[in-house]
């Protein structure tokens, strides 16, 4: 079995917030210092990988076209960066030395602002396709927010916006699988993060302010890896986790249980998304499966099939899921029943996650190809290809009218990553 890690994160705000994946953009209410321009947590500000339209964003580019800015990036990593304010930022590992760092970027030209190193050794890896790396920052206007698995253990970390530590818990004790890509999430006053793993994992909140542990759970003994992502669902926020075999639903501020079915396999990866009653379960491990669970705690699994969708996480728009598959298939299915619309070969093998841009799907390929395609249930139409490097695991960040794109290029045996600005 082969897994390909990604990075995961999320935020909200300094005082109480809910997004939910029927918000609508604008200023994000009681966040300071980020705006609807900016792009602060995995999957962005809906937390469904649903980026706001620009009638100018690009669909073509290569290494003379279309790029604003390039910069190389040490060491190697599959998370995804973040964009708040001026600045971009994103987690690498030195595989050579163990060690775990965060980067700032200046977001209008490349120029790296700082590097912190917040771990010198111990980073955790397995699966070739993992790295040291994997999850994504989240940002609350503030502070940064980032996990690391590090010397058999899942912590957690805060910084400052300028890269000084503020404080780091332990989440829990961590025995390496595959590798580790979850981020945190950030609910009110709390961060919440969550490690699954053979040896017995847990899900635990943690004070923003000061790192005190305020909740946690302990969770099922086996391998997993999706990230908690919080969700408007039947009228009230739910904190949501697939995999272990399980579909569980958490109330975020108290770690309390809201309901829990079974419905998924044991090892998932993505990202769920809702239509406001329903959940979508995918996994690859021991089997591939498709799911809709009604989210009102009855237990009822409405459809599920088999199709492999194991790593990159779905979109939902307007009653009809979109998503590729692991194996180079874009698709298209009724979301209330399941019902295949239409299929279509892109190329390829996908670890990343695809983004809606108004009527656009971007979906990025593992050998650095970006297709960009009609987010259309009437069938499939290709706008265009466009190639970056041999080497793309992170997903594309589109924000502000500009898609900031994390790749790696091998050159006479010497593997660099870049982090590149596209637009007009």
């Amino acid at each position: 079995m082969q897994l390909r890690f990604w990075s995961i994160a999320l935020v909200v705000s300094l005082t109480s917030i809910s997004l939910s994946s029927s918000s609508t953009f604008g200023q994000i209410d009681g966040l300071t210092g980020i705006t609807e321009n900016d792009w602060p947590w995995w999957r962005g500000p809906q937390r469904n990988g649903i980026a706001k339209g620009d009638p100018n964003l690009v669909t073509e580019w290569s290494v003379d076209k279309n790029i604003l800015w390039s910069v190389d990036i040490p060491g190697r990593g599959s998370g995804s960066p973040i964009v708040v304010g001026k600045s971009i930022y994103l987690a690498t590992c030195d595989e050579a030395s163990g060690s775990q760092s965060v980067l700032a970027i200046d977001r209008d030209s490349g120029k790296l602002l700082w590097t912190t190193v917040l771990h010198t050794q111990g980073a955790m890896r397995k699966n070739n396709k993992s790295t040291g790396a994997s999850s994504t920052l989240a940002c609350d206007g503030k502070q940064l927010y980032i996990n690391f698995a590090n010397s058999n253990q899942v912590m957690m970390t805060a910084l400052t916006l300028s890269g000084s530590k503020v404080w780091e818990s332990k989440l829990t004790d961590y025995q390496i699988h595959q590798g580790y890509g979850a981020s945190p999430a950030i609910f009110e006053n709390l961060v919440i993060g969550i490690a699954d793993t053979k040896g017995g994992g847990a899900i635990a909140a943690f004070d923003r302010t000061n790192g005190n542990l305020v909740w946690k759970r302990e969770r099922p003994s086996a391998p997993n890896y999706p990230s908690p992502i919080i969700l408007k669902i039947a009228g009230k926020d739910q904190l949501i986790m697939t995999g272990c075999d399980l579909v569980t639903s958490l109330d975020p501020s108290s770690g309390k249980t809201n309901w829990e079915v079974p419905g998924a396999t044991t090892e998932c990866v993505t990202s769920t998304v809702t239509d406001g009653t329903h959940v979508y379960s995918s996994g690859g491990y021991p089997k591939n499966h498709m799911s809709a669970i009604k989210a009102d705690g009855s237990g009822s699994i409405v459809w599920e099939n088999k199709e492999r969708v194991y790593v990159p996480s779905f979109l939902f728009q307007g009653g009809y899921l979109f998503g590729v598959l692991d194996a180079g298939m874009a698709a298209c299915w009724k979301a209330d029943t399941g019902e295949e619309i239409w299929k279509s070969r892109l190329g390829g093998n996908f670890s990343a996650s695809p983004v809606l841009v108004g009527d656009r799907i971007y979906a990025t390929n593992e050998s650095g190809e970006t297709f960009v395609f009609k987010a259309d249930p009437k069938g499939f139409e290709k706008i265009a290809t466009n190639k970056l490097g041999d080497e793309t695991f992170a997903t594309p960040t589109i924000c502000g009218g500009k898609i900031f794109l994390r790749y790696a290029q091998t050159t006479d045996g010497k593997r660099q990553e870049k982090l590149v600005s596209i637009g007009k």
